[in-house]
């Protein structure tokens, strides 16, 4: 048995650091790029994050971030049991609601 169980403050402590290192992640590989937390998980999610890249980012830098964000987020989930979802879209993607004047 761990010496140490994790308490709900613990566990979010590990849930911000995880959103943290996410985002600096994010803007690592594309610095213009907006990261956005949702404030309600679902189900059994302890985060979710959207990342939005500027209007006409190639699929191929898309394709490459959720890559990379889904993999460090598989390895988090293994590592720490926390689950953090990350989704990657264009800013011609957001719904009307959320989009910045």
């Amino acid at each position: 048995m761990p010496e140490h169980t994790p308490t709900a403050t613990d566990r979010r402590g590990l849930v911000a650091h995880y959103i943290t290192e996410l985002a600096r992640l994010a803007q690592a590989h594309a610095p213009q790029a907006a990261v956005e937390v949702l404030s309600i998980p679902y189900e059994d999610e302890d985060a979710h994050i959207i990342v939005w890249l500027p209007e006409g980012a190639c699929d191929r830098a898309l394709d490459a971030l959720r890559e990379t964000l889904t993999t460090r987020s598989t390895e988090i989930l293994l590592e720490a049991g926390i689950l953090i979802l990350a989704g990657v879209y264009e800013t011609s993607q957001q719904p009307k609601s959320h989009a910045t004047s």
